[in-house]
């Protein structure tokens, strides 16, 4: 399944991923593609809201990965430093995927090898200053 969503705002994309997170399941893994600046940490902001978590959410950059206790453990992944999967699994991926959370990862396409195809593509693409494009596809499994 695939759907589309304009927005005009960083409140109407952090929105977009509230109501993404109504949809997630423990151990759901959504992947987030789109350039610099394109919103992403804004819609794992409104995905971080909608799990419950009301903290302040920054990507993960420099540590790779944050973790946020909500509703359902959230462990948000940048991605952007990493240029292979074999240095996400020695962080503890398969971990991660395992502790009942969900996965929230930006720059997805630096390790696309470490996907099974059972997660969620979020890809966000800039259409103005204000307004994106964003695209969810969601695996039929």
């Amino acid at each position: 399944m695939k759907i589309e969503i304009i927005t005009n705002s960083v409140s109407e994309t952090e929105s977009a991923g509230s109501a993404l997170a109504k949809t997630l399941a423990p151990s759901s893994v959504v992947t987030m593609f789109g350039e610099m600046g394109a919103g992403k940490t804004a819609f794992v902001r409104g995905l971080a809201a909608g799990l419950g978590f009301s903290g302040r959410v920054t990507s993960p950059t420099f540590t790779i990965v944050n973790e946020y206790e909500a509703e359902l453990p959230i462990f948000h992944f940048d991605m952007y430093r990493l240029s292979s999967a074999s240095e996400l699994f020695d962080i503890g991926w398969e971990d991660y995927l395992h502790r009942g959370g969900v996965c929230l990862v930006e720059w997805g396409e630096n390790v696309a090898d470490a996907f099974n195809g059972t997660e969620i593509i979020v890809t966000i693409e800039k259409l103005s200053e204000n307004g994106r494009k964003i695209t969810v596809e969601v695996p039929s499994v």
